[in-house]
């Protein structure tokens, strides 16, 4: 696959949005009245791997993932910092995120028998609540799988029922409300770029 400029431009506005939304610290949003923190710094991700394909969307995804490994080096904000300083939990989930999404966008498009607005609607809801959940559930389950003892001590839970403990107490009420969030952020998103890509 050839590396367009436009593609490269993408590459770099999208890839430092995603920087530009954890050092500013609004990529995280805490949600009022409830224990619930949400985050929508994969978004940019996602887009980029729908309006340009699973390459574009790599390397958004990379830089996504290692500067959140790099942010765990520099300026470690808990214990669970530990975990992010391993690529397997950082930058792995972050790779898996455009090609989740990208092939979601295109199995629904290609499923479909709608018009083309209905069809660029679902198939946008699709690939955000597959890429969102791509990101929530690998980032935690294999920071679980290699750092249990991790999340024991800071839950101050018996490592039996860490999973529990995640699936209940992160999984669930982050998740849920993480997906809503890049449902309504992706979707018109993704249907004016489109739009503008088609009129040009």
């Amino acid at each position: 696959m050839k590396i367009t400029t436009r593609k490269l431009a993408v590459i770099g506005m999208l890839g430092g949005l995603s920087v530009m939304l954890e050092v500013a610290g609004v990529g995280i949003i805490q949600l009022p009245f409830l224990p619930v923190q949400v985050t929508i710094l994969h978004i940019p991700t996602i887009i980029g791997a729908i309006i340009e394909g699973p390459i574009v969307g790599l390397f958004i995804g990379l830089i996504f993932g290692g500067f959140s490994m790099y942010r765990a080096f520099a300026q470690p904000a808990s214990p669970l910092a530990i975990a992010f300083m391993d690529p397997l939990v950082s930058i792995l989930p972050r790779l898996l995120i455009p090609l989740i999404s990208y092939y979601a966008f295109k199995g629904v498009q290609n499923t479909l028998r709608l018009d083309n607005q209905h069809k660029l609607a679902i198939s946008s809801m699709t690939a955000a609540t597959l890429g969102t959940l791509t990101n929530t559930i690998g980032v935690l389950g294999i920071a679980f799988l290699r750092y249990k003892h991790i999340f024991a001590e800071l839950f101050n839970v018996d490592q039996s029922i860490v999973g529990k403990t995640i699936l209940l107490g992160i999984a669930i009420p982050n998740g849920i409300p993480e997906t809503i969030f890049a449902i309504l952020i992706i979707t018109p998103v993704v249907q004016a770029l489109k739009a503008l890509y088609n009129r040009k």
